[in-house]
């Protein structure tokens, strides 16, 4: 009975998303039908590759999607939000490129040590936010605040003001796709990652530690559960997220741009969070809630761009979409809705008592 409830309730918390997704896919099939073709096409590469809106829309969501992840982990467990993570990211894709640079090319062993370098300096600079938040109880947004101002600075000072080209085939495998293998390389990483988060959440009690945090801190640590490292632990899975995410990026592009690497990607990541269903005040948590998030995001963007809607005016028309989602979805709506179909279930009264049958 008690795995039948789990489920509901897991159910509920997609409800809003799901249909939110819905309301786009039936919005596109009555709009043009063609929107949902896939093809096969030769690239600039000479490759056959799968090409269309919907490989679009899961391809250029998987840095978001990535991201939102480990945003879902550290809004669970700190009950706020990471404002720094496209800073970061920043610093994180100057330090790849760095290392890449250094290392006198571009070979496969050199972008193994550029991932795992700039991998854990990623961390570092989370677990310096971390602390903020965990041992000098600093609101996350006012913690993360630092590194949203002066990241890209520092990402400057690593790399300088150059843009420097990146002409490999292996950095075109990384961000674009495998010779061979239609499907862009991106879609497979949010699949990485996601099986990591699967794994550590299968294999430990980190989940369940991360819900109990959230929720309160105290009764937790009067549990046995540390709080403290919880939260430190969240932050360094979401700089590893961020690390992923930036090295994806770059070579996507072929470039580095510090200025336009993972650019206000942490408004999205919060959005996607907050779409999926997710507390924003901490607790409980459903990580597919806020990957779902992210694609019903791009998903809009596309939608939208496919309507012939001017850039400029793209951010305006997503507010007032992503406005009616959240609202819809807030325990507010939620409990009115509830009460609501309460009061006209059969064999209820008005004050939720059962009426007794008779015989």
């Amino acid at each position: 009975m008690k795995k039948t409830n789990k489920s509901a309730g897991g159910l509920g918390q997609l409800l809003i998303p799901l249909v939110a997704l819905g309301i786009l896919i039936v919005f596109n099939l009555f709009r043009d039908i063609s929107f949902f073709s896939i093809t096969m096409r030769v690239n600039n590469s000479g490759n056959s590759v799968l090409a269309g809106n919907l490989i679009s829309i899961i391809d250029s969501a998987s840095e978001l999607a990535i991201i939102a992840m480990g945003m879902t982990l550290v809004t669970a467990a700190c009950g706020g939000q990471d404002i720094s993570v496209g800073a970061v990211g920043a610093i994180s894709g100057a330090v790849f490129v760095k290392v890449l640079q250094g290392m006198g090319g571009i070979t496969l062993t050199s972008v193994i040590v550029g991932v795992i370098v700039c991998c854990l300096a990623t961390i570092l600079f989370k677990l310096f936010n971390g602390t903020l938040v965990a041992v000098f109880n600093i609101q996350p947004m006012i913690a993360t605040l630092i590194l949203y101002s002066c990241g890209r600075s520092i990402a400057y000072w690593i790399n300088g003001d150059a843009t420097p080209q990146l002409n490999s085939p292996i950095i075109s495998s990384i961000g674009m796709t495998i010779p061979g293998i239609p499907v862009p390389t991106p879609i497979f990483a949010v699949l990485l990652v996601g099986l990591l988060m699967i794994l550590v959440f299968k294999l430990t009690s980190y989940g369940l530690y991360t819900q109990s945090v959230g929720i309160n801190a105290n009764a937790a640590h009067l549990n046995g559960i540390n709080p403290t490292m919880i939260k430190l632990l969240s932050f360094v899975l979401l700089g590893v997220c961020v690390s992923v995410a930036s090295v994806i990026g770059v070579c996507r592009l072929g470039q580095l741009n510090h200025k336009t690497l993972l650019v206000d990607i942490e408004m999205d990541a919060i959005l996607a969070v907050a779409i999926g269903g997710n507390s924003l005040g901490g607790g409980r948590f459903k990580l597919s809630g806020s990957i779902l998030g992210a694609y019903i995001i791009q998903m809009l963007t596309t939608t939208l761009y496919a309507m012939n809607v001017a850039p400029v005016n793209v951010k305006a028309y997503k507010a007032i979409v992503i406005i009616i989602i959240v609202v819809a979805g807030s325990p507010v709506v939620k409990r009115k809705l509830t009460e609501l179909f309460s009061r006209r279930k059969p064999g209820r009264t008005p004050g939720g008592a059962q009426k007794e049958g008779v015989s």
